[in-house]
């Protein structure tokens, strides 16, 4: 079956009318069906009635999940694709699985309404501050594409988010010949951040993004500054009824914790 028969048929079919969708396929290295746990726990630890699909190549029976969707490994970023086709949902929030819920996130559905498909832009540090670094965003600043954050993207059916997914797709499956058009990219591979770049500087920044929206907690190190890989070494964490404290700063909303080991500790603190 065509690709864009796929798409077709999932734009038209779901089973309910929003969502967390997380993409968790695990690696000789990182067990990330682990770290969807974790998130869909402290997702309902403010939300206990909200509904979560995993999509994984793992048979999975978890209670956190109200759906379960086992498919192919595409390979890496590219099962981003699956996002679309697999969906359940007429209204999505696609999360990345390394990531907790720091607050409630209810109160942003309303916002993401006014938009066909949104990707988060910009990052903040574990102060609660706008993250000014951009050591990982060169080849972004130097193509002057939208500074998009793929870990919190939603979309509602609709030929836009159709059309989105489709440009992702060819983006992915021809990326060699997008390289040439772009400044230092000869061997940049392609993750899904740059890949949402392009396509939001290709179509309109504006259509895609927009002001006030939820920015992501990004606790790479280059962002907030520190002197080591694992800022869990560096910096004091704890969680307490949910309430999640970096050095002593509450945070809030969606943090990005990047170090998968650590997804154990901080599942079973929601225990």
């Amino acid at each position: 079956m065509l690709w864009e028969n796929v798409i077709w048929r999932n734009f038209v079919n779901y089973t309910d009318h929003q969502g967390y969708v997380i993409i968790a396929f695990n690696t000789e290295d990182v067990d990330y069906v682990e770290c969807a746990r974790t998130l869909a726990k402290s997702i309902r630890t403010y939300h206990s009635d909200v509904k979560i699909c995993l999509i994984t190549g793992n048979d999975v029976e978890d209670e956190l999940f109200d759906y379960v969707k086992v498919t192919e490994d595409l390979g890496g970023y590219k099962n981003d694709l699956h996002a679309f086709t697999l969906t359940p949902f007429h209204e999505t929030v696609k999360l990345e699985a390394d990531m907790i819920l720091t607050s409630s996130f209810e109160h942003w559905w309303p916002y993401f309404r006014n938009y066909d498909v949104w990707i988060s832009t910009g990052c903040r540090t574990y102060h609660d501050r706008w993250a000014p670094s951009r050591h990982y965003r060169r080849i972004i600043d130097d193509n002057q594409l939208p500074d998009v954050y793929n870990a919190c993207t939603y979309w509602r059916q609709s030929p836009l988010a159709r059309q989105f997914y489709l440009n992702l797709s060819n983006l992915f499956n021809n990326w060699s010949s997008v390289q040439n058009s772009l400044l230092f990219a000869k061997n940049e591979p392609l993750n899904t951040d740059l890949a949402y770049a392009v396509i939001a500087g290709m179509c309109g920044e504006e259509i895609f993004t927009g002001p006030g929206g939820p920015q992501i907690v990004h606790m790479k190190p280059k962002i907030n500054y520190l002197t080591v890989e694992e800022w869990n070494k560096q910096l004091v964490w704890e969680i307490i009824s949910g309430q999640v404290r970096i050095n002593g700063h509450t945070q809030n909303g969606l943090l990005h914790y990047h170090i998968k080991d650590i997804a154990p500790e901080f599942g079973a603190c929601y225990d």
